[in-house]
């Protein structure tokens, strides 16, 4: 394991670039005051790595937040996302600016296929991941985006986008939590140097009535948020915790004053499908 001393502690990827091992994720946080609140407080508290996407819907807050925070863009970390709509070469080269346009930023450090095989162009999955990936690694090479990767792909995604890749994606984004460990996917990125990056890992707020957890988090006189943060942490997975609670945006920084114990890592790692699954891409209606 990484030793973990603080928020601004970083992974290598596997082009070499640092990314701060949590991120402050800003799914399903509305745009306006709310966004640009809740970015303010995190880049306060220190985080230093910001997550959004297209379909997020709040990268003029996010980008506005950032420039206010006053932190030097060298010292930040932003992650953004293509959504469906924009898979294709032309079309991804263009979602990128956009997003770049709302964000006020150059660059971006990582850029993301959000999803793998979007419902409306399934019947040319293959041919429209390798254009789509081209398209990526040209983006990547002009260094509009210091990495690349992807989000919700499972291996038979990735061995698509493999057959015409240059480039390895440096990221594979996906719902990673104790009620979902996405074993088969973890061990396919492990396998090709992919970093595991875990939206929602703290189950989008179902796992805080897991009695279990409870009592572990009480052990360690944490939270149960801090708690499942530094599990995370300890598997190798890089959290993207969400909050627009200023408070608890602070509390979740606080991970590198304990360590759980491999009976109680083991305990966690034990709790598949308390707090619901990962959806199935090739099945989902967008």
């Amino acid at each position: 394991m990484t030793e973990l001393t603080k928020l601004t502690d970083t992974y290598s990827l596997n082009n070499g670039t640092k990314i701060p091992i949590v991120g402050f994720g800003t799914w399903q946080t509305p745009d306006g005051q709310v966004a640009y609140d809740s970015v303010l407080a995190a880049l306060k508290a220190g985080y230093r790595h910001i997550d959004t996407a297209a379909a997020y819907g709040n990268e003029d807050s996010v980008g506005k937040a950032i420039a206010d925070s006053g932190v030097a863009r060298e010292d930040l970390f932003v992650t953004t996302k293509l959504w469906n709509a924009d898979h294709g070469y032309d079309t991804t080269k263009a979602a990128l600016e956009t997003s770049l346009q709302k964000l006020g930023l150059d660059y971006v450090d990582l850029y993301l296929i959000h999803w793998p095989n979007p419902a409306a162009m399934r019947d040319n999955f293959e041919q429209l991941t390798a254009d789509t990936w081209k398209a990526m690694e040209e983006l990547y090479a002009s260094r509009k985006a210091r990495a690349i990767g992807v989000s919700n792909f499972r291996p038979k995604h990735l061995d698509v986008l493999l057959k015409t890749a240059k480039v390895v994606p440096a990221v594979n984004q996906i719902f990673l939590n104790p009620s979902d460990m996405e074993d088969e996917v973890v061990a396919y990125n492990e396998a090709h140097g992919i970093l595991s990056e875990a939206y929602s890992p703290l189950g989008t707020g179902k796992i805080f009535g897991i009695p279990e957890l409870k009592t572990i988090a009480a052990k360690y006189n944490k939270s149960v948020a801090q708690v499942v943060l530094r599990w995370s942490l300890q598997n190798g997975f890089l959290p993207l915790p969400k909050s627009v609670h200023a408070d608890r945006i602070e509390q979740n920084t606080e991970l590198f004053d304990f360590e759980l114990s491999a009976a109680d890592m083991e305990t966690i790692d034990g709790m598949h499908g308390v707090a619901g699954l990962a959806n199935d891409p090739d099945q989902v209606n967008f």
